[in-house]
């Protein structure tokens, strides 16, 4: 069997996505590359030989012996690329990588008790690490993780994505999953819904690509509403409850820089939905927040989130970081807002922290990253960038272990 790792050999799938746009958005401004990333060479190092140390003299050219000394990083590659390309899967490593809302309106309620919204979502690079194989196993799957308090069983997305795939295709193998987790759980990040979307995507690869990408991203709104926007190219025009999803050209520069800002307690969003007031959020059209996004970039007056007040109830202390940041910030950023339901707040525009946050005793164990906008090429998963970085104020002082692994 064959051990890949996607992060160094992406696979190819011949499905493609061709997913129903309601909406023409080709009138939108493109800004960047459709990738930022760059396929990874495994540098060979050279065998090389050297003398043996001996008693013999070393002018006895007779009595000289020499050792070949081979690098096994090279012999590794070699049979490597001796492998029959048409065995399958043992292995695959893959990112998974978060979100943010750069905008949310929630436009109305619906019958069913939902809410119906209108989001521009983005992929960004901080993500987890998602190391796939299979298992001898004919009855589950088998889920390990780096961070305490996270559920290993059906309840976690990971597990519940892997037994939709053999539900909706009848395939019948099951994986031993190790989740190493960065993205804090709680944090309107989506972190758990892109763990749900990568399994999707792992086990398609495993059997073969049985599935188009347009159903695994059509399967994926049955255990969770954020998750077929994994399965956009990086930027999509979301409605519904978020599992209508229109690709985009990246609106918004790749490159730009943003702090992610979350502090340890985390918001329940059953619970800032139960505090939204539709008298109280905004009444700007969507769509025209996304056009003058894209017509004019990042600006505070366009990152409008509607679920903010609601959240700033259920946790007021998320109100006065925010107005801290954008205080001390003196056009640092340009813009501040909230994620999704809480309760990272994102800082565009510079990837550096105000000063508050590492001088003030209550922000010692927040979460603390930066990150930049993705996307991913055409049949190929999302790559992690060389340059992510993920840190905490004192190195993960605080562990991770705040909930179940869900958005």
């Amino acid at each position: 069997m064959t051990s890949i790792n996607l992060l160094q050999n992406p696979i190819f799938c011949h499905n493609s996505l061709n997913s129903t746009k309601r909406t023409d958005f080709s009138s939108f401004k493109i800004h960047g590359s459709p990738s930022i990333y760059q396929r990874t060479h495994i540098r060979k190092n050279p065998s090389f030989i050297k003398p043996i140390s001996s008693s013999i003299s070393p002018n006895s050219e007779k009595f000289r012996q020499i050792e070949i000394v081979y690098d096994p990083d090279e012999r590794l590659n070699k049979l490597a690329d001796e492998v029959d390309k048409d065995a399958g899967l043992s292995r695959l490593t893959l990112f998974s990588p978060c979100k943010v809302n750069v905008f949310l309106r929630i436009t109305r309620k619906r019958e069913d008790g939902f809410h119906d919204l209108a989001s521009l979502f983005h992929v960004i690079s901080l993500g987890d690490k998602i190391k796939f194989s299979l298992s001898p196993s004919k009855t589950k799957d088998s889920l390990s993780t780096n961070v305490p308090g996270v559920p290993l069983d059906d309840r976690n997305l990971i597990i519940k994505a892997l037994n939709l795939f053999r539900r909706k295709t009848g395939y019948d193998k099951y994986f031993w999953v190790h989740l190493d987790k960065k993205v804090p759980t709680g944090a309107g990040l989506g972190g758990g819904s892109s763990n749900a979307a990568t399994a999707l995507w792992a086990a398609n690869q495993f059997s073969g690509c049985i599935a188009t990408e347009k159903e695994l991203q059509e399967w994926s709104g049955e255990i969770g509403s954020d998750i077929p926007f994994f399965f956009s190219r990086g930027a999509a025009y979301c409605t519904g409850k978020g599992e209508v999803v229109n690709d985009i050209p990246p609106p918004i520069p790749l490159a730009t820089p943003m702090v992610l800002i979350k502090p340890p307690e985390a918001c329940s969003t059953v619970q800032v939905y139960k505090c939204l007031r539709l008298d109280q959020t905004s009444t700007v059209d969507p769509l025209s927040l996304l056009e003058k996004i894209s017509s004019d970039g990042i600006s505070q007056d366009v990152c409008i989130n509607d679920l903010e007040p609601p959240a700033f109830q259920v946790l007021p202390s998320l109100r006065r970081l925010k107005q801290r940041i954008i205080a001390a910030s003196r056009g640092q950023y340009d813009a501040v807002f909230m994620s999704g339901s809480g309760s990272t707040i994102v800082g565009i525009g510079s990837p550096d922290p105000p000063q508050f946050i590492y001088d003030d005793e209550v922000y010692k164990d927040v979460f603390l990253s930066d990150a930049t906008f993705i996307t991913r090429e055409e049949n190929q998963w999302y790559r992690e960038p060389d340059s992510s970085s993920t840190a905490s104020l004192s190195e993960f002082s605080r562990p991770l272990n705040d909930g179940i692994t869900q958005g």
